[in-house]
């Protein structure tokens, strides 16, 4: 049988209609597709796409699995090392990790890898099962800081081993990341209230509306009882450009934009945290937080929106997909370029207006890319002379962040480096005896995989440190 040297489109919603509802874009593939789709792997005998992926999924396992009709059993297979399946199958930077790696992209389009674990995991969340019944517990208590990907995929794997597991999660939502950074239509949130109700049922216990380091301390969980805590509170301290007029009405971090709308809908037609009321937005920044800031103004009713980003559309680090939809929909890439200042309304002869302190522009200056950098990256250059205005009412800073300080400042002989991470060794132990610690918490804003990878490793290391006891 020829080979298919393309991949299976993804069915999605109109763009037009998409970009004012926040609804899922992307509708998934049909058993059709999805088993025409797993008939091009060529279940490779040394997988490298299995070494590629953070978690080690048994790819060509259940994708042949997929390809017999078997979609349940595919399921399993993914569920033996995944915690967040319907979660990865919609947010993992595949191109990057499982489909990089993949043999057919040598000549072809690679397996459409994560379009399948969404399928299988989509089928069988669709079904109505009677709960995963809970391990016999061993005696042994664990808690977790954090109820992001790290934090749900180390509790998972310690439940299943038998640990009395306790999630603290300091929003009043568990889920972390998942919930409060990435929009409804790319993650809706009942998959991963699906995936939290799912550990639940193994009998993790989550507490929400707890901030480790002001609720509870370190010292105090140990007190308590627990003989291990793992750290996974993310990195959710945005940062800015120190440029003049950051502190005007108008300008948030992505982090608080998004979050306002993920999380407290200020996109509802009765909130009472809206953020923007049409008008012109500007999002500084180029990776993923950025599309979905920019993705997120236009549906708030945005009538422009911009990404400016001082690089150019080669090195913007936001997955390909993820800036094809943000095209499709209407975002322009104002590229090479950076911001310098700020600037807002004043009216100094009525102080009641109601424009006043809010933004009303943006001065940019045209770069240049020269030499690499040290990630080797074209360094951009500012062009003498080149200032210009751009008008705007919104704008939002999506150019990273980095660990709370947090837990490190009430935790003694917790090592932390120069950018607020963790230090760990490679089984995720802290300088802090019976402390683990992994994803962001520990590298900085990265991939949801690798953040569930960090919380594997934590927990097999846990589990050969408390067997100990």
């Amino acid at each position: 049988m020829a080979i298919q040297p393309k991949r299976n489109p993804m069915p999605v919603q109109d763009p037009k209609e998409r970009a004012r509802n926040f609804s899922e874009v992307a509708l998934g593939y049909t058993a059709k597709m999805a088993e025409n789709e797993a008939s091009r792997c060529l279940s490779c005998k040394n997988a490298p796409c299995v070494t590629a992926c953070p978690v080690n999924v048994q790819i060509p396992d259940f994708i042949q699995k997929i390809k017999e009709g078997k979609h349940e059993e595919a399921y399993r297979i993914i569920r033996e090392t995944s915690s967040l399946p319907a979660v990865c199958g919609r947010v993992c930077p595949q191109e990057r990790q499982c489909e990089s790696k993949c043999t057919m992209g040598i000549k072809f389009e690679p397996v459409a890898i994560g379009r399948l674990e969404r399928f299988a995991a989509d089928l069988h969340n669709a079904q109505v099962l009677p709960p995963e019944e809970a391990p016999a517990q061993n005696g042994h208590r664990v808690a977790i800081v954090g109820s992001g990907p790290s934090g749900l995929s180390c509790a998972g794997d310690l439940a299943r081993l038998g640990y009395e597991v306790t999630v603290f999660e300091a929003l009043h939502t568990a889920g972390g990341v998942l919930v409060y950074g990435i929009p409804e239509f790319r993650l809706p949130k009942s998959i991963v209230a699906k995936e939290v109700q799912s550990l639940r049922e193994i009998g993790v216990r989550i507490e929400t509306n707890v901030v480790i380091g002001k609720t509870l301390t370190v010292d105090e969980l140990f007190e308590d009882g627990f003989e291990a805590i793992f750290i996974g509170s993310g990195a959710g301290l945005p940062s800015f450009m120190n440029i003049p007029g950051e502190s005007l009405k108008g300008v948030y971090s992505a982090n608080e934009f998004l979050t306002r709308s993920n999380l407290m809908k200020a996109y509802a037609a009765n909130t009472e945290t809206p953020i923007m009321k049409g008008g012109r937005v500007a999002v500084v920044g180029g990776g993923n937080v950025a599309m979905d800031a920019a993705r997120t103004a236009l549906r708030l009713g945005a009538e422009e929106v911009k990404i400016v980003y001082r690089r150019s559309m080669e090195e913007l680090p936001a997955r390909k997909e993820e800036i094809e939809h943000a095209e499709e929909e209407g975002v322009i890439f104002s590229l090479l370029c950076s911001p310098t200042e700020i600037l807002g309304y004043e009216n100094p002869t009525d102080p009641r207006d109601p424009k006043n302190g809010f933004v009303k522009e943006m001065r940019c200056i045209r770069m240049e890319l020269g030499e690499p950098d040290a990630k080797g990256r074209r360094r951009p250059v500012p062009v003498e002379g080149s200032e210009f205005t751009m008008p705007v009412d919104t704008v939002i800073m999506a150019i990273g962040t980095s660990p709370n300080p947090l837990i490190k400042s009430t935790t003694e002989g917790l090592e932390v480096n120069a950018r607020g991470g963790i230090v760990v060794n490679e089984d995720g132990l802290t300088s802090r005896e019976g402390v683990f610690a992994g994803g962001d918490a520990v590298t900085g804003a990265a991939t949801v995989i690798s953040a569930m990878g960090a919380g594997k490793t934590a927990a097999a290391a846990i589990h050969a440190y408390l067997s100990q006891k």
